[in-house]
């Protein structure tokens, strides 16, 4: 029996959901999809993770835009 049917995060850590989101969108247009300073002012993987493990808020946006990304074709190739 799976225990984690139909969930998209199963298995995905944060540092690979905001790898993948800026592989797809780039920072700029990450800023613009969920507007929060660690994508727009100086990004790196380091601060966005360090902001997004104290804020659930925003952890939540980032997951949401995974998800809707995800369900979606890709828009670059990988």
């Amino acid at each position: 029996m799976n225990e984690h049917p139909n969930d998209p995060l199963y298995g995905k850590t944060l540092q690979s959901i905001v790898e993948f989101l800026v592989e797809e969108y780039g920072w700029a247009e990450l800023g613009v999809e969920i507007k929060i300073k660690c994508f727009l002012n100086n990004p790196s993987i380091t601060s966005s993770l360090a902001f997004l493990r104290k804020t659930p808020w925003a952890r939540q946006k980032v997951e949401e835009l995974y998800i809707a990304t995800m369900s979606r074709p890709r828009r670059r190739a990988s």
